[in-house]
């Protein structure tokens, strides 16, 4: 669906704009978007659209993650551990914005009706973290190598209501939903040897119930849902549910991944299109004529935060924002950073600017060649690692020859004969002698997202920007 001008400005507005509006501004708005009445009812269904967008699209993926009998691959069961043995690949469609620089190991489980207990090997030293996901996708604790070390830890994951005793040397996390999604990632070099060396630690870590916490324990198998979609991406999924369907399972998700209390004054107003916590949906108060256009309306104003959210840092083609893993009450932060980046970290952890555009603001295609030239002792400032990854314009990876989806130290880039490195962005071979500069681009549009894991804290950092990313310039 494309938004004219007038009603993409429009797009950003919430219901208290709206209820501002003169009647007969109201009337003319109506009339653009194909609305004939109840206007600011609309704009108050694509708000609570926007608001249940994280919940909904974790929901969806929990379903598709887990819609397996035993592990195999990129799934599991609810309660068992995901153990990604090598980076994914251009097939890859489960979740946007796939990394190409750690091995995942991830689980999706649910605590509602008692705590499960997560043991993490000695790590030995290996850089690792462990976000846990709470059901609207903010990152409610992260055990890891910035945060906790790299010792063996024990924790146990709780939910919302519980209450009770942990076994010695078990530390406590609180989930705020029943929903939780462990989304590991663990340091991999990707050659052989390393691989060997993180399977290993893989092996060692465990997931259990806890009351089945040291005791001999054999998870059983999940069960397979035959209705499920297994092959339209998620966010397609998402994307195609109409709004009754959307909002029904909003709410009965609810009942279980209860909002905050931050999220009050937004739900009394969602409570009159039948939006209630704890209660099913009330489609009969949800009569008006413009349902079918709430979830493509909605998520356009989620795609247009890319361009127009103030907490979106822009310079050089790049835009990243440091708002990422705990959100508040920016619902279309939230729900920008669901749609293209599912699964961000918070900012301490890792930034993801992302470059749609060039200087130029002009789209950047795999016609042309472009360089991105890194001054002498201006590599990206961080305490983990980095890497600048190729994605098509649905954020997912680009096949190509090399198998080559990420650019980072891993490759040893050449440095040029000043100390500078240039990374050569394009379709074709730079030539064999400069391969190991080159970032692989599809023949059509692309996307690039500059990942900087554990970013440095002193200057020169990206957190109060006295480094800044160069541009990937395009070269004739």
């Amino acid at each position: 669906m494309k938004m004219t001008r007038r009603s993409a400005a429009f797009g950003g507005m919430s219901v208290l704009a709206a209820a501002a509006m003169s009647r007969a501004a109201l009337a003319q708005e109506g009339a653009l978007l194909g609305v004939g009445e109840g206007l600011e009812d609309f704009w108050l269904a694509t708000d609570a659209y926007i608001y249940g967008y994280p919940l909904v699209t974790m929901e969806m993926t929990r379903r598709v993650l887990t819609n397996v009998a035993e592990p195999a691959g990129t799934k599991a069961p609810m309660g068992q551990l995901i153990k990604m043995r090598q980076y994914p690949d251009a097939s890859f469609k489960a979740v946007t914005a796939p990394n190409a620089d750690t091995l995942y190991t991830t689980s999706f489980f649910d605590v509602g009706q008692e705590p499960w207990v997560l043991s993490v090997p000695d790590m030995k030293g290996r850089y690792f973290l462990l976000p846990m996901l709470d059901g609207w996708t903010n990152v409610f604790q992260v055990p890891g190598t910035r945060t906790t070390g790299t010792g063996p830890q024990t924790y146990a994951i709780t939910g919302p209501g519980w209450k009770g005793t942990l076994p010695a040397g078990v530390k406590e996390y609180k989930s705020p939903t029943n929903i939780v999604w462990l989304l590991g990632r663990i340091y991999c070099d990707g050659t052989p040897a390393d691989y060997a060396a993180v399977h290993k630690l893989q092996d060692e870590f465990k997931l259990v119930p806890l009351s089945a916490y040291g005791k001999p324990y054999t998870p059983p198998p999940g069960k397979v849902d035959l209705s499920l979609d297994m092959k339209t991406p998620v966010r397609e999924q998402v994307n195609r549910m109409d709004a009754v369907a959307y909002f029904t399972l909003l709410c009965e998700l609810m009942k279980t991944n209860p909002p905050s209390e931050a999220d009050a004054p937004a739900l009394a107003k969602f409570a009159r299109l039948g939006i209630v916590p704890g209660q099913s949906f009330d489609a009969s108060k949800f009569k008006f004529d413009f349902v079918r256009r709430v979830p493509e309306v909605g998520y356009d104003r989620i795609m247009l935060q890319f361009k127009i959210n103030k907490a979106i840092t822009r310079e050089n083609g790049w835009a990243y924002t440091t708002k990422t893993g705990i959100y508040g009450t920016d619902y279309l932060m939230r729900g920008l950073v669901t749609a293209i980046g599912l699964g961000a970290n918070r900012p301490q952890d890792a930034l993801y600017p992302v470059s749609k555009t060039d200087m130029d603001d002009r789209k950047y295609s795999g016609a042309n060649k472009y360089v991105m030239r890194f001054p002498k002792g201006r590599l990206p400032p961080v305490e983990a690692f980095w890497s600048v990854t190729m994605y098509d314009p649905a954020m997912f990876f680009v096949d190509n020859p090399l198998n080559r989806y990420s650019i980072s130290p891993r490759q040893n880039p050449k440095m040029n004969p000043d100390g500078s490195t240039d990374l050569y962005i394009q379709h074709e071979t730079p030539g064999k002698d400069l391969e190991s500069n080159w970032l692989p681009a599809p023949a059509g549009d692309f996307v690039l997202m500059l990942r900087m894991y554990w970013p440095s804290e002193t200057n020169p950092t990206i957190l109060d920007g006295s480094w800044t990313i160069p541009p990937a310039k395009k070269v004739s």
